[in-house]
């Protein structure tokens, strides 16, 4: 009887104690207090000017006996990393934001972009969506860890960084090069995502885990200058403006990855019967140029993500009416896909625009490293049921158009993930969203998107009690 006793017991399941639950009345309160001070700071970049962020953030942890560092190679532009230690048994996780926000035209906002003002339901402010909204979120899981003493199973580290708005070499960059160790993670949470409201019902959430690499194509013309009164056919301005309709003409290559593959399929799973067979003909290599042209004129966003892409935005030519110039340039927003072969595709477009007289080549812009994040990861596991949780809807794994941060760690096998709070799609389009001439966001997606971030964190960090 008494070996019969030892086996049930041995056989009885594990009770896990379950994790202590913020007071989120009193949490969601001082987030919109913490998220309305660091939207006051004027953080603008250029001319960037972090300091007074970072050290806001800095007291607030210190005030609860977290241990920080600013960090910096420019002293009005640091970086604020904190850790809150756990067992070891699992490699760290990295929740990060950036504290500096795109200039801003104050002119043309209803409130003062600086002021945080709270009106019917809506904070406004430069960065409001981008980024100050993960950065107060983040800095509540801190502080909430921290209070309730969750028990963690690897360590949980804090980044706000600076320099994000093109001036990486004050932010990711010099902590990458100079200071990886303090924040290097199997794991990273961080901006790039979002939940789509659509007349305030939310239809899908978008988590980045790849972005095309922003690079600058340069295009220079040369011929004869001469008097405007003679035409000649060597004109510079000419061959440029043949050259750049030849470039905008072209398409290049479709491809799909992990991500995007992954995307569109899920994609289908929600949308109108028509929708939904577009979708899925990108899947099928023999039916994706049936679509292509469709996604060109009324979805350029789905375009742009099956191929590299390339928008003649700036183009320099003449100095007087009356001169034909020997030399005129174009520059070109090339955004490639993450395995893009950058040489071969530099003599595509020159095979392309056909005229030894013009000359292409890349020019200088603050570009990106490659790096994709697997989805077949505890970290987007954690995230698609945080999803379902709060938000009721399918995860789309999205490769971003643009490019953020996360691709520095990602080139150092960081899996990193990019999410973000419920958005209206109306906004854009009425300038609300970010880098508009307006910038909100609802208190209620504020709070909610806190509460989301409450529970991927506890579920990729926290350890396990009896």
């Amino acid at each position: 009887m008494r070996k019969l006793i030892l086996t049930g017991l041995f056989l009885a399941p594990v009770t896990l104690a379950q994790t202590p639950e913020p007071d989120w009345a009193v949490v969601e309160t001082e987030a919109l207090e913490h998220f309305r001070a660091l939207l006051q700071f004027d953080t603008s970049d250029p001319p960037g000017r972090e300091l007074l962020a970072a050290e806001y953030i800095r007291d607030v942890l210190e005030a609860e006996g977290i241990a920080v560092e600013l960090l910096s190679n420019n002293p009005d532009r640091p970086n604020v990393v904190a850790r809150l230690e756990g067992d070891g048994s699992e490699e760290p996780l990295l929740i990060m934001a950036h504290t500096d926000v795109v200039n801003v035209d104050e002119e043309k906002w209803i409130f003062p972009p600086f002021s945080a003002t709270v009106d019917n339901g809506y904070v406004y402010g430069r960065g409001a969506v981008d980024d100050k909204d993960n950065l107060a979120v983040a800095l509540m899981i801190m502080l909430e860890l921290k209070r309730l003493n969750i028990p963690l199973k690897r360590d949980v580290i804090f980044l706000a960084e600076s320099g994000e708005e093109g001036a990486t070499e004050f932010g990711i960059e010099f902590m990458i090069e100079e200071h990886f160790d303090k924040i290097e993670a199997e794991y990273c949470l961080a901006e790039g995502g979002s939940v789509s409201r659509v007349e305030g019902e939310t239809r899908y959430a978008s988590v980045q885990t790849v972005e095309k690499i922003p690079y600058r194509l340069e295009l220079v013309a040369t011929g004869v200058a001469g008097h405007g009164s003679v035409p000649l056919q060597t004109n510079s301005v000419v061959r440029l403006a043949k050259a750049i309709v030849a470039v905008a003409d072209w398409r290049s290559e479709v491809r799909l990855n992990e991500t995007t593959a992954a995307y569109f399929e899920r994609l289908a799973s929600i949308s109108a019967p028509d929708a939904a067979a577009r979708y899925r003909a990108v899947l099928d290599p023999r039916r994706i140029s049936d679509v292509d042209e469709y996604f060109l004129a009324n979805e350029p966003r789905h375009a742009s993500m099956l191929r590299s892409s390339l928008s003649p935005n700036l183009f320099d030519a003449g100095y007087r009416i009356n001169v034909i110039p020997s030399e005129s340039a174009a520059s070109v927003d090339f955004r490639a896909l993450p395995d893009e072969d950058i040489p071969a595709f530099l003599n595509q477009i020159r095979a392309v625009v056909n005229d030894p007289a013009v000359e292409v080549s890349l020019g200088e812009r603050n570009t990106r490293p490659p790096g994709q994040a697997s989805l077949d990861t505890v970290a987007f596991t954690a995230i698609e049921a945080g999803i379902d949780k709060h938000y009721g809807v399918i995860t789309l794994p999205t490769m971003s158009t643009g490019a953020t941060d996360m691709a520095y760690l990602r080139n150092l096998g960081v899996q990193c993930y990019g999410i973000g709070p419920a958005i209206d799609t109306e906004d854009a389009a009425l300038g609300f969203g970010a880098h508009s001439d307006q910038e909100r966001i609802l208190i209620d997606e504020l709070h909610r998107f806190l509460r989301f971030n409450w529970d991927v964190v506890v579920d990729i960090a926290a350890a396990e009690t009896m």
